[in-house]
């Protein structure tokens, strides 16, 4: 038996993971630990709550739960993660993301655990033109242009630090765009659905044709799955799709599902640093370790549309919790 503690488990994909963990792994103990802080919510967790030990603490301090527990593992999706947001208030970003990780390290340093998989993000390399012919690799440099992907290129070298000079025995992730369901209503394409359900604008930047690579939560659990299991211990693993898509194209997919008039779409301007494109080469996790995605992306898109539009009790209440109002940019 493995015991694992998940940090950001009431959030969107940790709790995606928590779940997939307890169907997949029933003989494992899973300790879910989360600072609920405006985007994470117990509800995530509700269906597999009695399945799991639930700890709700800041990751800053970890440390009782990892001896409390006598975790093995630790798989870190504890971040700030929303780019908006980080421009309003970068500070936030780099408490948790940087600095929260390494108490994390270092508490899991102490403790003495069997890995650490920290969550990361494409977004550390920066952006490619819309043009370019090529894709960010585990070797691209890290050129970040905002502060939440500088705070996510902050923990992510922390983290090849604490394997380096202390022998930490960690793995690392970077992923695409993720999408899925409970997934908190200011991201894209929850905030497009809730507010096309409502009949509200749909507010697509300016930059409309830029584009990211999308990937169905499920799918990215997985390969932190086969990471885990068969992942080269100081290694990163690039987990993407290949399946690229705009903001306007994501908005037209909303609208179809749904039956509404595109002229729901609403142009507002770009955030500052907004990027243009990500694009990940996934080649080393399905050469090595054989991880694919299985979820098609007009198939999964569209599920998860319909999703949103048949929970309003789990998104309503959360809606008005976002600190982010777009636009608001204070840039000094």
């Amino acid at each position: 038996m493995t015991t694992l503690l998940v940090t950001g488990a009431a959030g969107f994909i940790g709790s995606h993971f928590v779940r997939h963990w307890v169907c997949e792994h029933p003989a494992d103990r899973v300790v879910a630990l989360d600072a609920l802080t405006y985007a994470g919510t117990e509800t995530n967790l509700a269906d597999v709550r009695d399945l799991i030990s639930f700890v709700h603490a800041d990751i800053a301090d970890a440390e009782q739960a990892l001896r409390e527990h006598a975790v093995d593992v630790v798989v870190n999706f504890a971040a700030e993660s929303h780019n908006s947001l980080a421009v309003l208030d970068p500070a936030r970003f780099f408490r948790t993301n940087v600095l929260g990780t390494q108490a994390l390290l270092e508490a899991a340093r102490q403790v003495g655990v069997e890995r650490f998989h920290h969550v990361s993000t494409c977004e550390v390399y920066g952006d490619l033109a819309l043009d370019a012919e090529h894709a960010f690799t585990e070797d691209s440099p890290y050129r970040p242009r905002t502060p939440y992907n500088a705070s996510k290129a902050g923990a992510d070298h922390a983290v090849r630090a604490y394997h380096e000079t202390f022998g930490l025995p960690v793995t690392i992730t970077n992923c695409a765009n993720n999408y899925g369901s409970h997934q908190f209503p200011e991201k894209v394409l929850p905030l497009f659905t809730t507010r096309a359900l409502d009949g509200q604008p749909l507010p697509v930047y300016t930059s409309k044709d830029n584009r990211r690579e999308w990937i169905h939560a499920l799918d990215h659990v997985r390969a932190i799955e086969a990471v885990l299991d068969r992942g080269r211990v100081g290694d990163t693993y690039h987990v993407g799709t290949g399946v690229e898509a705009s903001v306007e194209e994501l908005a037209d997919l909303v609208l179809d599902e749904l039956g509404l008039s595109q002229d729901l779409k609403h142009e507002v301007p770009d955030r500052p640093g907004h990027d243009r494109r990500y694009l990940l080469d996934s080649t080393k996790i399905t050469r090595e370790l054989g991880w694919e995605p299985e979820v098609p992306f007009e198939q999964g898109m569209r599920e998860t549309v319909r999703w949103y539009a048949e929970n309003r009790d789990w998104w309503e209440p959360l809606r008005d919790r976002s600190p982010v109002v777009e636009n608001a940019w204070t840039v000094t």
